[in-house]
């Protein structure tokens, strides 16, 4: 994801096929990692092609991707249609929100630490 990004922090600067010196340049002066392998294969699939093209068919590709957004809406769902289970179905479904909530709590870093 390092590389990607260097890639188009490049692009973005004026370079339109950016070099293996140009994504090491971005990714030493932040302190990270360079692996030479993983750089060249990423330049070498990227070579001769236009990335807003590139970027404009993942875009494609990504919407067909499921979002998981539906198990939500049943679950809402149920409750309206259970008539008198509709209490313990709803109960059930907050007791699992409330573990989801406490287990966010314990991973050890806040974000105002």
């Amino acid at each position: 994801m390092k590389f990607i990004s260097a890639y188009l922090l490049a692009t973005l600067g004026g370079k339109p096929n950016p070099s293996a010196e140009d994504l090491t340049t971005i990714l030493e002066s932040v302190g990270a990692e360079v692996n030479h392998d993983k750089m060249e294969l990423l330049l070498s699939e990227l070579a001769g092609k236009d990335i807003t093209e590139l970027i404009a068919s993942g875009r494609e590709k990504f919407a067909s991707v499921p979002s998981g957004g539906g198990g939500v809406a049943v679950a809402a769902g149920a409750p309206a249609a259970g008539g008198g289970a509709a209490p313990q179905a709803e109960a059930k479904t907050e007791e699992k929100v409330e573990e989801k909530e406490e287990s966010d709590d314990d991973m050890g870093f806040s974000l105002f630490d």
